[in-house]
């Protein structure tokens, strides 16, 4: 049965992708077209008026003195009249559908998401800022494990044949998670390069990670001939999407594909190893499937805040504890191993 479990896993994957449900654009719609356009000339929606519409794009009052300036952090976040306007005249419209009784419709291709002091995602926002804090006391704990409380070579370096990894893994995926906090709070066309690219670099190092860890790859040679085609896929998509097109699904195609093949690794390691902790390993596997189940659903947000990509986003605080607790017991298995191996 365990042999079955990473081929089992992929068709909930793609029964998850066959599950996602479809839904219509409603910037299309006609009445938020012209209370969009209504706003952009007058600056208010209803009894709701903007600030933002008193002001050119570059901070300038347009009815005012000349040392009249829009404040800075408002500026930099890049919030304007036009997109003022479209998130009130979406809010008004999902209000008007929800009491027609119709369904909750995408615009702009996502969901409507309410808004808390400016920031878009903002249940997002949060579950990125705990994953982040999350990963970064797993790479403390393992630190203090690995210098402090397992023995060390001569040299003062540690017996973990993959130390080095894990640190880079470790400042690579913080790195993506405080982008993708800093994305679902402002999503401009900067950040979002910032979170896509950054988001690359980490599926091709765990990728890369899970290869070399699974086969029990030492050999620099061959650690060479692994390496370099993942990192040229990595580069080549990121230099499409900074400098050709920032196609969003095309990125998750290549991101669901990178993750895919990581997965499939990872399973079948877990399915084949006899590690003393390959039970975390598996519930890791396991876990790590259905959490992107979670980011293959789409469904409307609930009470305006929740969507299928915030719980994506709080799945990963469990799944980090569990993928770190599983790095220092095979931190504690290998250094015990070569340890052995050096006597």
């Amino acid at each position: 049965m365990a042999r079955n479990l990473p081929w089992v896993m992929l068709i909930v994957v793609v029964s998850c992708l066959v599950s996602t449900l479809e839904a219509s654009d409603g910037d299309s719609d006609p009445l938020y077209k012209s209370c969009v356009d209504q706003c952009q000339k007058t600056g208010c929606v209803g009894d709701t008026c903007f600030q933002h519409c008193k002001f050119s794009a570059d901070g300038k009052a347009i009815d005012g003195p000349w040392y009249m300036q829009e404040p800075l952090y408002l500026r930099w976040k890049q919030w304007d009249c036009q997109s003022d306007c479209e998130y009130e005249c979406m809010m008004t419209r999902e209000e008007e559908r929800k009491r027609n009784g119709e369904r909750p419709t995408k615009y702009f291709g996502k969901w409507p998401l309410k808004h808390v002091y400016g920031i878009q995602e903002p249940v997002s926002v949060a579950f990125s800022a705990l994953d982040l804090a999350m990963q970064f006391q797993g790479w403390v704990s393992y630190f203090i494990l690995v210098y402090y409380k397992l023995p060390l070579q001569p040299n003062r370096k540690t017996y973990y044949e993959y130390n080095g990894l894990v640190h880079i893994y470790a400042i690579i995926v913080m790195n993506s998670l405080f982008w993708s906090s800093i994305c679902h709070s402002r999503d401009v066309e900067l950040t979002v390069r910032l979170d896509y690219s950054s988001a690359t670099v980490l599926a091709g190092f765990s990728l890369i990670l899970a290869i070399l860890r699974s086969f029990s790859i030492q050999d620099q040679s061959v650690k060479i001939m692994v390496t370099a085609p993942i990192l040229a896929v990595v580069g080549t998509h990121i230099l499409y999407l900074n400098c050709y097109n920032l196609d969003e699904g095309l990125h998750w195609k290549v991101m669901f594909g990178i993750v895919g093949i990581e997965l499939v690794v990872w399973g079948l390691w877990a399915a084949l190893t006899s590690h003393p902790s390959k039970w975390k390993l598996r519930a890791f596997f396991i876990s790590s499937v259905l959490t992107l189940c979670l980011r293959m659903l789409d469904f409307p947000p609930y009470k305006g805040y929740v969507d299928a990509h915030a719980l994506w986003r709080g799945a990963g605080i469990p799944l980090s504890y569990l993928w770190w607790s599983f790095v220092c017991d095979d931190a504690v298995f290998r250094t015990t191993v070569n340890l052995k191996k050096s006597k």
